[in-house]
């Protein structure tokens, strides 16, 4: 009887230290959902990089918000729940460096580009004639880095051109077009890329072009997450960069 019972006590620790274990394995490993919120041209190649990531990471789910970087960093300062920001550019992940834990990262980096209608009618040939009388042209607002980037591509040129209206990120701007209710915009060439057959792109010389950037960051809510941690080192590497490439986006 008494060996029976020291026996019953020894399975009794041993579960105990099992479930113990566990426990201290599960709240070390952190949430495996995680928030990502992103600039809006990157939904391609974020959404195929999370199906990749997920198939890669069984039990691990990316959660995707995309708009205008200037909004989304907004949200950020304003508590929204997100785990990692990926910017347009240095200017908006800056704003938010109060929510950031750590340094963030250039991931990779983008060109301008010229979007008109399909089969380009209108026979635009470079940053001029945006400037045509009754071109109904549109873009950004300033503080959208698309916004601003074409802002600075026209100064270099030397062309004034006022927008019909200011969407408000760079998806508004190829919808615009893709739907004829515009003529042309600047936008990234990935998005040119990614419209096919909707739309026509219109290379802008490199001399008033511009080589955008963008950083990637954790959030201090998700210091220590390790999924978090994950995702923004699947980007940064081999496999993302891979995606990216493929999406038209350049490397750092």
């Amino acid at each position: 009887m008494r060996t029976r019972r020291i026996s019953l006590l020894a399975c009794v620790l041993f579960v105990l230290a099992a479930a113990t274990l566990t426990s201290g394995c599960s709240k070390g490993d952190g949430p495996t959902t995680i928030t990502v919120a992103a600039a809006s041209s990157l939904s391609g190649a974020f959404t195929e990089a999370k199906a990749q990531f997920e198939a890669d990471n069984p039990g691990t789910t990316i959660n995707l918000s995309f708009g205008g970087s200037s909004s989304l960093g907004q949200q950020i300062n304003n508590g929204a729940p997100i785990d990692v920001f990926a910017s347009a550019d240095n200017e908006s992940m800056q704003k938010v460096s109060a929510e950031i834990s750590g340094r963030p990262a250039t991931f990779t980096t983008n060109t301008l580009e010229i979007m008109v209608a399909r089969g380009n009618p209108l026979e635009i040939t470079s940053l001029v004639d945006l400037s045509r009388p009754g071109l109904i042209y549109v873009t950004c607002a300033p503080e959208v880095p698309v916004g601003k980037y074409s802002a600075e591509v026209l100064s270099r040129a030397g062309v004034v051109v006022t927008p019909s209206s200011l969407e408000p990120d760079v998806k508004g701007i190829v919808t615009k077009i893709t739907s004829g209710e515009a003529d042309a915009g600047i936008v990234y060439a990935t998005d040119v890329q990614a419209a096919g057959d909707r739309a026509s792109g219109v290379a802008i010389p490199m001399k008033q072009n511009l080589l955008a950037s963008y950083p990637i960051a954790l959030m201090r809510r998700a210091a220590g997450n390790a999924t978090a941690d994950a995702w923004i080192d699947f980007i940064k590497g081999s496999p993302g960069q891979s995606i990216l490439t493929r999406f038209g986006f350049v490397a750092p």
